[in-house]
């Protein structure tokens, strides 16, 4: 077995805040009711005091995210490469020192695409172009099994989304044994990019790699999102939602496997369907 590589020294405020509010609402027959709503917060990210950009996000785990949002923008290359994350909400931002810089910051940033969807993404520099490069290995397996299993474990999750509504939700998954699942991390927030980068943030945290483990998303699979699992070096994207045309292209040229509609027992592979094993019999 391989050493595990240390984890990076990042010095990190803790600096989440409460995610939903209790607010007082008139249903349709004019009762008073009391529900609640999740919070959306405007995060200025700083890097080495320049202004990258503003997210806005629930704040439940905003270090992981401004690291995640900055690995996937490739304007760190490195989490050794950050000194700080500091998360001061009076102010809203988040100020990250680094120890060396060695991208173009301005180079990249110059270069803006805005994609689809809640929450706006952003892509900085040549992204688009670096997928060119990104071709996953052939394996793992992932069996029939597992893939409900894993839907199963979404759908019993406590989570925000049952108690407020309005957020996404992205999981990332271990196997456990030859048909299980284990729930590494799930988190939620207003845009599902934004969870995404902080599922990103907490794997460069820990240093580990994606390249056995299965991610799964609420949302749409848009090209964005099948770039951010390709950078993650994760094979298994699944959604309970659909994927894009843009997104199914960089799927194939990737070699990534792409589940749709995963819902119950239910799913669509529309890519690379050699990974998944069938151990059941349809009916």
């Amino acid at each position: 077995m391989s050493a595990v590589a240390a984890k990076p020294k990042i010095q990190m405020s803790n600096a989440s805040v409460p995610v939903v509010h209790e607010v007082e609402i008139l249903d349709e027959a004019g009762r008073t009711k009391r529900t609640f709503v999740p919070g959306e917060r405007p995060l200025t990210i700083y890097l080495d005091k320049r202004e990258v950009v503003t997210l806005m996000t629930l704040g439940s785990a905003p270090e992981a995210l401004v690291l995640g949002y900055l690995r996937n923008q490739r304007l760190v290359e490195s989490p050794d490469d950050i000194e700080s994350i500091q998360v001061d909400w009076e102010t809203d931002s988040a100020a990250v020192k680094t120890r060396r810089s060695t991208v173009d910051i301005d180079a990249l940033t110059s270069k803006r695409v805005v994609t689809t969807g809640c929450g706006q993404g952003t892509m900085f520099g040549g992204l688009m172009e670096e997928m060119a490069e990104i071709r996953l290995p052939e394996g793992p397996l992932l069996s029939q099994e597992a893939i409900v299993s894993l839907i199963d474990a979404i759908r019993v999750h406590d989570t925000i989304y049952k108690k407020s509504g309005s957020v996404h939700a992205c999981a990332v998954f271990e196997r456990d044994g030859q048909h299980g699942v284990r729930l590494l991390h799930l988190i939620e927030d207003v845009g599902r990019h934004n969870a995404v980068d902080s599922i990103s943030g907490l794997m460069w945290l820990e240093n580990r790699s994606g390249s056995d483990l299965i991610f799964f998303t609420t949302g749409r699979l848009t090209s964005e999102m099948v770039i951010k699992g390709a950078q993650m070096g994760i094979p298994f994207l699944l959604t309970r939602s659909g994927v894009t045309l843009m997104g199914l292209e960089l799927a194939r040229k990737t070699n990534l496997t792409i589940l749709s509609r995963c819902s119950g027992k239910h799913f669509e592979i529309y890519n690379a369907p050699k990974r998944v094993v069938f151990t059941q019999n349809s009916s």
